[in-house]
């Protein structure tokens, strides 16, 4: 389902009170999806979010209007999280050659686990490509905007990804 971008400033510029928090209340599982999906931990997606969505009510006359205000805020929220990751050396999973070990009682690990360590195999760009598009239902000209890369890199990025992904998720089994 596409959301409506939310854009606009007030008179003195920046972006106004009241279109942050609409936007905070219209996406937030989207931001917390993304967050959970870069940290691999809701608590820590929740806590980044939340650091975001402050960051850009501190900062909102720095909002100059160039693009929309929910790429701008979608920028913070993965750079809220990136920094969060870093900072506490969260592991995405498992590497995927020990997530490929994991048979129980004879039994094949579970494949959400394994998709996991696939995309966490997966170049820091290309999962964020991801995130972006498919946690958050965000279009290309958003995804840009929020990870500060062309449209066309969007969609190259992705198409790579895809292609790094569809050898190694077609041994998944259903």
């Amino acid at each position: 389902m596409r959301h409506p971008p939310v854009v606009g400033t007030d008179a003195i510029g920046g972006a106004e009170l009241a279109e942050i928090e609409a936007l905070y209340r219209l996406r937030l599982p989207a931001f917390r999806r993304v967050a959970r999906g870069i940290l691999g931990d809701a608590e820590a997606a929740r806590d980044a979010v939340q650091e975001a969505f402050a960051q850009a009510v501190r900062k909102r006359q720095s909002f100059r209007g160039d693009g929309s205000l929910e790429g701008w805020v979608w920028r913070s929220v993965v750079n809220a999280a990136r920094m969060q990751r870093r900072a506490a050396e969260i592991r995405l999973t498992q590497p995927l050659a020990e997530a490929s070990e994991l048979a129980v009682n004879g039994h094949q690990p579970d494949p959400d686990l394994r998709v996991r360590a696939v995309v966490a195999a997966l170049p820091e760009r290309q999962r964020l490509v991801l995130f972006l598009r498919y946690y958050a239902d965000l279009d290309y000209a958003t995804i840009s905007e929020a990870l500060e890369i062309s449209a066309g890199t969007v969609a190259a990025t992705l198409s790579s990804a895809r292609s790094s992904l569809r050898p190694l998720l077609q041994e998944v089994p259903e």
